[in-house]
């Protein structure tokens, strides 16, 4: 705008004053254009800055220092490594996986790094045969309707879109799924044949772990025959050393200036107190809770209506998206770990890698006190896995303990048992641990190495942008539950969020940490396709934003299609969520037809899977004869999964169809994104 404005005046001067020589005019012009692209490309700087990976260092080495160096390639012979293992992780299980490979490389005389393919140029795996006895592995995760984890994006498009000569490269693929979805390991199984079509050595059989049932024991089985197959091809032996060495080393941190301490933030320090758009994963949004009420209208459940203000963030959501909030640990769980470890919460350390090539230079946020590592960065309420047991074994003074450690910690199927029946069934975390093995006690910032990251949670958002462009809704069961010791485990988000009670104005609000994730779950791009939608309980959520749109839509004098809701709770009068707004649209027009089932306000259960089997003609005529979309959001282990069985079953009779050209039909619609479902196990 400046520049801009000074080059008009530059042309005023030029014509009120004849007597400047075209030199200085010229010397003028070249000033005004050097200044107007070095402010602009100052700006894209600081702008793209902000959307590169993050570092957590709060010293004089920046990030663009840190990433700069994305060939791989060069660290591994720089550092005499043999071992690459890239992660594409969502919730941080595969990128522990990638760990737990890289360290026990040593003991194959492999030694290994870790990778992030985002941060790196995956075209230097073309060079990997340059290293003797190279090998690389990718543990890789599918989320969504098959979806790559972000940070593997890129690579999953360079496979894609690339012809590489991959031929020398050695590799092995472990993917991470979940079996109640469709695209189960999807990803995983793309990479591992799309590498062997570039020319690659497969090493070994690619490993699917499924998170539906035990993906830790999945990927132990799996990692044990790895390195079976990896002696067998290189010809080499395991050296017996144990691999229990430390990633990262402490570092007191006590002569740390305050204002140089992480409090809780993401990423960036002091990204709370001075919020810069835009906002994603590694940079959230602190938002206002200005709306949080219950649902339920008795019973002992809950069921929280909660409205984020976003108004002044620039953040923009379309209807079916995702809100992801950031969570923290109870203090009571918090505190309970510092009286079982008898260690001092306030403490400031920092965790600093001992790989110095490594680009990750701390497992969180450091500096920081251990209280604030507990409560916003460790995930301190999920059940451990046997990597943990297995480590915390030399800390443990009882022999029984220490046997017991030792038992989990072992691949035996003895040791998988009681691993599951004592961590997995019991439903132990590590507080729980802890308290049941008291002689146990480790080092509280080995502890912190260990333990994963806290994730964030993700909610289907229950709004339309067209109605409220200024927040974001969401629908949460609050989680509470008993577990078999006669311990109440609760949602680390959903209890947050209970006690989010906004106040009268004069008093701050409580915030809390989001971002939007973007959804493929979308309506039709003509608000006169007719619709079917499925969503019993909280799978309600995204359908009251379908609904507020194409209510806007009608109200703005658009034609709009058919809307068919099927939705379903155990009582009609206890669960029976937004009532009043749903029977509102069905009397104005908007929601063409409620089909309810309330399972437990007769002796026989009803769910919406029966009224879905009596309504096939009307479910034929929209899907089959109106060439319609269907909606899917709820459980996807029975439910979805129930209603798939009865679209497929619909399309063979009403459309007299076989089976398989049935299934056919379902699958394209799929591929036509006619069929979605926005599900979770």
């Amino acid at each position: 705008m400046e520049n801009s404005e000074g080059v008009k005046i530059e042309s005023t001067v030029v014509t009120e004053e004849p007597l400047i020589s075209a030199l200085d005019i010229a010397l003028f012009v070249v000033i005004i254009t050097v200044a107007y692209f070095w402010y602009f490309k100052r700006d894209k700087q600081s702008s793209s800055s902000e959307k590169k990976p993050y570092t957590i260092q709060p010293s004089s080495l920046s990030s663009i220092e840190q990433t700069s160096n994305s060939s791989f390639i060069k660290k591994l012979k720089s550092t005499g490594r043999s071992l690459v293992v890239f992660y594409g992780s969502q919730t941080g299980t595969a990128e522990e996986f990638a760990g737990r490979i890289a360290k026990e490389g040593a003991r194959y005389k492999m030694k290994g790094m870790v990778a992030d393919p985002e941060e790196c140029d995956m075209a230097d795996l073309v060079e990997m045969k340059e290293i003797q006895k190279s090998l690389a592995i990718f543990c890789i995760a599918t989320y969504g309707e098959g979806d790559p984890a972000d940070n593997a994006m890129d690579f999953y498009e360079w496979l894609q879109n690339g012809d590489a000569d991959l031929e020398g490269l050695n590799y092995a693929v472990f993917g991470l799924g979940n079996k109640t979805y469709e695209h189960y390991n999807e990803i995983a199984i793309y990479i591992d044949q799309r590498l062997e079509e570039l020319g690659a050595t497969r090493v070994h059989e690619i490993g699917l772990g499924d998170d539906d049932a035990n993906i830790e024991d999945d990927f132990v089985s799996w990692k044990e025959k790895l390195w079976e197959s990896v002696c067998s091809h290189y010809g080499i032996e395991e050296t017996g050393e144990e691999s229990n060495i430390r990633q990262y080393k402490l570092v007191d941190c006590s002569e740390v200036l305050p204002e140089r301490i992480f409090s809780g933030e993401i990423s960036r320090l002091k990204s709370y107190e001075n919020q810069r758009f835009p906002f994603d994963v590694k940079n959230p949004y602190l938002s206002k809770i200005a709306v949080n009420r219950e649902l339920h209208k008795s019973g002992d459940r809950s069921c929280m209506h909660i409205e984020f203000d976003i108004d002044g963030s620039k953040m923009r959501y379309d209807t079916g998206d995702h809100v992801a909030v950031y969570p923290k640990n109870s203090s009571e769980l918090v505190d309970k770990i510092g009286e079982l470890l008898n260690a001092d919460l306030d403490a400031v350390f920092s965790l600093l890698n001992t790989d110095e090539e490594s680009s990750k230079k701390h497992p969180f946020p450091c500096p920081c006190t251990y209280r604030t590592a507990l409560t916003y960065y460790l995930d301190i309420t999920s059940n451990p896995r046997t990597h943990i047991m297995k480590e915390l074994i030399e800390y443990a003074s009882d022999p029984k303990d220490q046997e017991k450690l030792k038992l989990m910690a072992s691949s035996t199927p003895e040791g998988k048992k009681e691993f599951h029946e004592w961590i997995l069934r019991d439903n132990r975390n590590i507080v729980h641990i802890l308290e049941d093995l008291p002689s146990v006690k480790p080092d509280l910032d080995h502890l912190c190495e260990l333990l994963p990251r806290l994730q964030c949670r993700y909610y289907s958002i229950s709004s339309s942008p067209k109605v409220y462009p200024k927040s974001i809704h969401i629908t949460a069961v609050l989680v509470n539950y008993t577990t078999p010791t006669n311990r109440v485990n609760k949602g680390v988000a959903t209890n947050l969020l209970a006690q989010l009670i906004p106040t009268n104005d004069e008093l701050p609000q409580p915030t809390i940490p989001i971002y939007i994730r973007r959804s493929q779950f979308r309506l039709p791009p003509k608000s006169q396709t007719p619709i079917i939608m499925i969503g019993p309980g909280t799978g309600l959520a995204p359908f009251r934003g379908f609904i507020q749109e194409r209510d806007y839509a009608r109200k703005e004098g658009r034609e709009i299609g058919e809307m068919v809701l099927y939705f379903g709770c155990r009582k009609k009068d206890e669960d029976f969520i937004y009532e009043n707004e749903l029977q509102e649209y069905v009397a104005n027009g908007t929601l063409t037809k409620l089909h309810l089932a309330f399972s437990r306000d007769q002796p026989e259960k009803k769910y919406v899977t029966h009224l879905l089997e009596q309504n096939a003609d009307e479910l034929w005529n929209i899907i089959g004869e109106k060439s319609g979309h269907l909606y899917v959001c709820g459980d996807a282990r029975s439910m979805a999964k129930d209603v798939h069985s009865i679209i497929v079953k619909v399309v063979m009779e009403k459309g007299q169809m076989t089976n398989s050209q049935a299934l056919n039909y379902v699958k394209k619609m799929e591929q036509q994104k006619r069929y979605s479902a926005d599900v979770w196990s």
